[in-house]
């Protein structure tokens, strides 16, 4: 088996684990900061095995700079979930997911605004097409039977979830070289520091089905993801590894309807495409001449 083999088989597995978060989060009936203080309560203790087993506690590894800028980080990923499960049960998993997934354009806002980067005719162009694919989202509630009781906050929460992502991207160009299972491991130990106060410690899950999504959450959807993750990224080109990422919207879509019965309709489901679509073209640098062109060359 190839490199880029393995590393297809791990980046999809990584996706599709990804993309069954968002059930666990609403079965497991628990607050959000709670599924969130346990998610990373779990993996901070399944990174460090993780992270003892690869040798990673070298002080010659990581330096207090880096350990700074990890805990920024940790700080925007932390908020980034707690954002997007509040979103789940407000707005749907499907819709939340695909509202999430704008994550591009805000990246690339974000460095406009930062650090001055140009912005293309071909992303602005994907931008308006992500930007109408929300509005036919938010136009299309009426009329959905399984939607939650706060259909716009969970597409404010979505898009907060967007924001605090791309905050811990921009952030982690800072880490160069510093090992991606030490820096999760970071991030999550930030997220029990972060949440203990707020998540209801007085009074955990009473049964073994609550503590087993918990667990699952933290163990499998954290530290196995990661994992995976880490390890395709390491064996694949950029543009697969940002191909095979959208796995993950579709699995989420797929599991809220086989779960929850979610149907999208119509316009729901043009404007989860649009935005998709743009995602994608942005992550795989797509233009709008490019097809164009191989007309005119093919004539």
């Amino acid at each position: 088996m190839t490199d880029q083999t393995r590393g297809t088989i791990e980046m999809t597995a990584a996706m599709v684990i990804s993309g069954t978060i968002g059930l666990f989060v609403v079965l497991s009936g628990q607050p959000v900061m709670s599924v969130v203080f346990w998610r990373c309560a779990f993996g901070t203790l399944t990174l460090l095995a993780i992270c003892a087993g690869l040798g990673l506690f070298r002080p010659d590894i990581v330096s207090r700079r880096q350990i700074v800028y990890a805990i920024i980080g940790g700080v925007a990923i932390v908020a980034n979930w707690v954002l997007l499960f509040a979103a789940f049960p407000r707005a749907s998993i499907s819709i939340a997911t695909a509202v999430y997934n704008t994550q591009p354009f805000m990246l690339v806002a974000l460095g406009a605004l930062l650090f001055g980067e140009r912005i293309t005719l071909a992303k602005l162009g994907w931008l308006l097409v992500a930007f109408a694919g929300m509005l036919m989202i938010v136009q299309g509630k009426s009329g959905t039977a399984h939607v939650g009781t706060d259909y716009l906050g969970g597409i404010l929460l979505a898009l907060g979830a967007a924001f605090f992502y791309a905050i811990a991207a921009i952030v982690a160009k800072k880490l160069k070289g510093v090992p991606p299972h030490l820096i999760a491991l970071i991030q999550v130990a930030v997220g029990v520091v972060m949440l203990a106060p707020f998540a209801n410690l007085a009074n955990p899950p009473v049964d073994i089905g609550s503590w087993a999504l918990l667990v699952t959450i933290g163990v499998v959807h954290t530290g196995l993801m990661y994992i995976l993750l880490y390890g395709a990224i390491q064996k694949l080109p950029t543009n697969l590894v940002g191909a095979l990422s959208f796995i993950y919207p579709v699995v989420a879509i797929a599991a809220d309807y086989i779960a929850f019965g979610q149907r999208l309709q119509l316009l729901q489901l043009a404007g989860a495409a649009a935005i998709l679509l743009a995602a994608a073209a942005m992550t795989l640098g797509w233009t709008f001449t490019r097809r164009r062109v191989a007309c005119h060359e093919a004539g």
